[in-house]
């Protein structure tokens, strides 16, 4: 009789997991058709062809900003603070109308500049913007 009473008590000791896998299997098949997977918007860049050749004479014919490491912005060599970059081309502009704006940046600076100094640019008037990075 102890036998069989033993028998018992380790039939009633095992837990059936079988019913409970089945369930999180179902719900994890739920959740995966019911996902939604959202594809988030951002700003498509058309990128140009890389050349290795600097273009012709672009420091006298273009407005050249350059951009630090650390974030300073340089013009014809001097230092300028951000909010005077819309007088800088608005002067230069006048002085030759077929300028362009090329933005110099070394690629650990931050990319806040660059638009910072676009958005100036477009409202002195000059829209022809161009990145470029330095070495």
């Amino acid at each position: 009789m102890a036998l069989g009473k033993r028998r018992r008590e380790e039939e009633e000791s095992q837990i059936d997991m079988t019913p409970m896998l089945d369930v999180v299997f179902i719900m994890l098949i739920f959740f995966i058709v019911t996902a939604s997977f959202v594809n988030e918007s951002g700003i498509s860049v058309n990128r140009p062809p890389t050349s290795d050749q600097p273009p012709p004479d672009s420091e006298n014919t273009n407005i050249v900003f350059r951009i630090s490491e650390s974030n300073e912005l340089t013009l014809e060599g001097r230092r300028i603070d951000i909010r005077a970059v819309r007088a800088n081309v608005e002067r230069m502009h006048a002085e030759k109308p077929e300028a362009k704006v090329v933005i110099s940046s070394h690629p650990k600076s931050r990319t806040e500049m660059f638009v910072m100094i676009s958005d100036q640019a477009r409202e002195a008037g000059v829209y022809d913007i161009s990145l470029s990075t330095d070495e």
